[in-house]
């Protein structure tokens, strides 16, 4: 996520880095077999689906760390990102949904801003530009969400912890669901200037 602050010097694909994106990517499906798996007939195996999680979570942190480090910031890295925290989010909203652990308006109001967004890109694209950086109420709104996440699919059983869990589950739930739209509600902003722009220029 921090690697598309920096300018892009390389366009390398085999970086390590590119490596843990792309090894972020594969853990998706894998993730998302492991929360519908009890939905199934299978036994329960939401610990293994909490662990690849928060894998997701330390590689997320690593490639934009060893990114910048090494010089490996590269073109390739900042599409796969951001694709992996979006799919991440995609396929926890389809289990914990499917599982009714999140009640159905929760991916609506989520997806809804990704359809806003997918409509801005598309904007920029026909007046050449290239889509938004992620900023940092967006790069917020994904930090809690990633936390809300787990501890809502930790919430799905009884006792105190799942208890706290929910607690502490729906509040960064809120935060990051308010966020997601700040930050979409900016990227508007930002694309209607650009095109503004464009148009004083013409």
């Amino acid at each position: 996520m921090e690697a598309q602050e920096t300018r892009v010097q390389t366009d390398r694909v085999l970086t390590i880095p590119n490596m843990l994106s792309m090894a972020r990517l594969l853990g998706v499906p894998l993730f998302l077999w492991l929360i519908l798996w009890p939905e199934f007939g299978g036994p329960k195996v939401d610990g293994w689906a909490l662990l690849i999680l928060a894998l997701s979570g330390v590689t997320d942190y690593l490639d934009g760390k060893l990114a910048r480090r090494w010089n490996q910031v590269s073109n390739l890295g900042r599409l796969l990102d951001p694709a992996a925290d979006r799919l991440y989010i995609l396929t926890t909203l389809i289990g914990l949904t499917w599982r009714e652990i999140l009640p159905l308006w929760v991916p609506i109001v989520l997806l809804s801003r990704e359809l806003v967004l997918a409509v801005m890109v598309l904007i920029l694209r026909r007046h050449g530009y290239p889509p938004p950086q992620v900023n940092f109420i967006g790069k917020a709104a994904t930090f809690n969400l990633m936390y809300a996440f787990p501890l809502l699919l930790l919430s799905d059983g009884s006792g105190w912890v799942p208890s706290l869990a929910a607690i502490f589950g729906w509040a960064f739930a809120g935060w990051g669901t308010t966020l997601y739209w700040w930050a979409g509600i900016l990227y508007v902003v930002q694309v209607r200037r650009l095109v503004k722009a464009d148009a004083a220029a013409d």
